[in-house]
């Protein structure tokens, strides 16, 4: 016979449960989700600063100053010619350009717009000409030889971005071309580091243009207008009937200012 002291030890022992906390694996894993997105995060920007700040340390020789006033002078293949600014023609008159695409001369009074602009046509070389003049780089392309991937990542360099336009160049000698105030540069392909180094050099480089300070933007009516721009036509052979010479000595004036009547 079992005591009833005994029995209710028993009882007393079936009676007591071991209460076990589960493992909040849910709340764990959340954790390091957002542990692991920060790092992430913090890991991209750090080497985003990284690549930046190698890019801006790679383009350091090429930023002009009082003592380097044409950096461009390093890059292997830049050709220089000296023109004098100031020197206008009419809105109906061609300029017989002694380089394809031209990089300065004679051109016309209203200048494309080159405010980051990428013009899907190609352009009047006598307006690009002039935005050149104010210090804008020109970036030109085959449309036959330059297309997707190469034509995106030349589009970036321009897209937004003060003092540059660019647009196709048909019939162009080289994949791409791009021109500055008296300076030329022809590659052949877009990921050439070149097109960084001739764009920090010379863009808006104040020693090596005629007119520092003048505006890139649109002239509006009446004047050079970014969604109808003139169209292009290839330039005149020297000497050709009408076409007008690509400098004239002696005749360059530091104005933007249209004869009467334009």
């Amino acid at each position: 016979m079992v005591s009833g002291k005994t029995s209710k030890a028993a009882r007393s022992t079936r009676g007591r449960t071991v209460q076990r906390r589960s493992v909040p694996w849910g709340m764990i894993a959340a954790v390091l989700v957002v542990v692991l997105f920060a790092v992430a995060v913090f890991g991209y920007a750090f080497l985003r600063n990284e690549e930046n700040q190698a890019r801006a340390d790679a383009l350091a020789p090429f930023t002009p100053t009082a003592q380097n006033q044409d950096p461009s002078t390093q890059i292997p293949g830049v050709q220089v010619v000296p023109f004098e600014g100031g020197q206008h023609v009419e809105a109906n008159q061609q300029v017989a350009y002694t380089h394809i695409p031209p990089m300065g001369g004679s051109h016309d009074y209203a200048w494309a717009a080159c405010n980051g602009v990428v013009y899907p046509e190609a352009l009047r070389s006598e307006n690009a000409v002039h935005s050149m003049e104010h210090g804008a780089v020109w970036i030109t392309y085959n449309p036959d030889q330059v297309t997707g991937a190469a034509l995106d990542t030349l589009r970036a360099k321009v897209d937004n971005q003060p003092y540059t336009l660019m647009s196709p160049y048909p019939d162009l000698d080289q994949p791409i071309s791009l021109q500055s105030w008296g300076h030329q540069l022809k590659l052949t392909d877009a990921n050439d580091p070149r097109i960084d180094q001739f764009i920090t050099a010379l863009r808006v480089n104040q020693y090596q243009h005629p007119e520092p300070n003048a505006s890139c933007n649109e002239i509006g009516p009446g004047g050079f207008s970014q969604d109808s721009p003139p169209p292009f036509a290839p330039p005149p052979a020297p000497g050709a009937p009408g076409a007008m010479p690509e400098t004239v000595e002696g005749s360059g004036v530091a104005s933007d200012t249209p004869p009467a009547g334009q």
